[in-house]
């Protein structure tokens, strides 16, 4: 197994606490597209505690590592869900949280992770349409704030992200890749989009230039990204991201999308 796969796939599965996953509902949706017919998608959902008549709260697309990659519908909440649904953080930032799982041996983008420099990829993938089915669906069924929609994932999720924000610029009020990478030539797309990515620079499976590119490419189109770049942090540069005591949550939840047509 080369240093890339080791590195995305060490966790074990089953490591979620119980408590973590009583904490999400287990939900599904069929999707019908490329390979799969009429096929079921589980995924995970987190609620706001308290759901007040009236009110619309904002939604979390979270897409996950490699590692987590399954059909359990519990290895998913690793990370950033487990630890925003944590009791501070579910009173501080009220929120849908969708967790949705990528299939065993798929990606959200189909990109070769270890490359320093992007492909094209005309084709978005099969598991990140699933992802934007779920997010419609919760969207209609649940009391969502359209103008707060945001979307996050860590290293293959990093890639995800960063596909699916170049595809669906005005969907999303914020965009948070963390250890990830994109097509540089695309990034034009994200100029006027709240981004913040990070990255370790000691990172030994995802080479820190594809943060680096993609960040430069948007502030060459006129763009403003934020970036953070961890010193001596390796591939698990998310610990920092969603957790550490300057992390990315604050400035996620106050991004509102007014670029959406009215």
């Amino acid at each position: 197994m080369n240093v890339l796969m080791w590195s995305l796939a060490v966790l074990p599965l089953g490591a979620v606490p119980e408590e973590t996953v009583n904490r999400f509902e287990a939900q599904s949706v069929q999707f019908t597209g490329g390979e799969y017919e009429n096929e079921t998608f589980n995924y995970r959902l987190l609620k706001p505690e308290n759901i007040e008549e009236g009110k619309k709260y904002p939604v979390v697309l979270f897409l996950h590592g490699a590692g987590e990659r399954g059909d359990n519908n519990t290895a998913q909440l690793q990370y950033l869900p487990e630890w925003i649904s944590e009791p501070e953080n579910r009173k501080k930032y009220p929120c849908f949280l969708i967790a949705p799982q990528c299939r065993t041996n798929k990606k959200w983008a189909n990109v070769n992770w270890g490359e320093k420099d992007s492909s094209p990829q005309p084709d978005m993938s099969e598991q990140v349409q699933v992802a934007l089915k779920i997010l419609k669906t919760v969207t209609e069924k649940y009391p969502v704030d359209t103008q707060r929609v945001y979307l996050t994932g860590l290293s293959m999720g990093g890639y995800g992200s960063w596909d699916l924000a170049c595809r669906q610029p005005e969907m999303f009020a914020a965009v948070a890749p963390v250890c990830g990478g994109g097509d540089e030539r695309q990034a034009a797309k994200l100029v006027g989009v709240p981004v913040w990515a990070w990255h370790g620079d000691a990172d030994p499976a995802v080479p820190v230039e594809r943060s680096r590119k993609m960040i430069e490419a948007i502030k060459k189109a006129g763009g403003m990204p934020k970036y953070t770049e961890l010193p001596k942090v390796g591939h698990n540069s998310w610990v920092q991201a969603y957790h550490g005591p300057e992390n990315l949550l604050p400035w996620m939840f106050e991004q509102v999308n007014n670029r959406q047509a009215k």
